[in-house]
């Protein structure tokens, strides 16, 4: 399992993701420093892990700037002002 969950990251602000953010390239920094110097990774998939998270992180905030995807608080208020749509009926011949 991933860093954390695609859901985890939209429905966090704006300010957690940026914190985040700095605190997965802090240690994607650190893991690099590790196996340039030849020492041996603990989980070296833990690499891909943090440059996947960072990349889903990146991602969001660009479509939440470009309005592409609306942040967990725009969708709770789109969802609070449309009616639920009635499953139309069955014609019977």
């Amino acid at each position: 399992m991933g860093i954390m969950r695609l859901q985890e990251i939209v429905n966090m602000s704006a300010d957690d993701r940026v914190k985040k953010l700095s605190e997965l390239r802090t240690e994607l920094a650190r893991m690099k420093t590790m196996i340039r110097a030849g020492g041996a990774v603990e989980n070296p998939t833990r690499v891909r892990e943090l440059r996947k998270t960072i990349a889903q992180i990146l991602t969001i905030e660009n479509e939440q700037k470009l309005n592409i995807r609306p942040s967990a608080k725009q969708e709770e208020k789109t969802a609070e002002k449309k009616p639920k749509a009635k499953a139309p009926k069955e014609k019977t011949d």
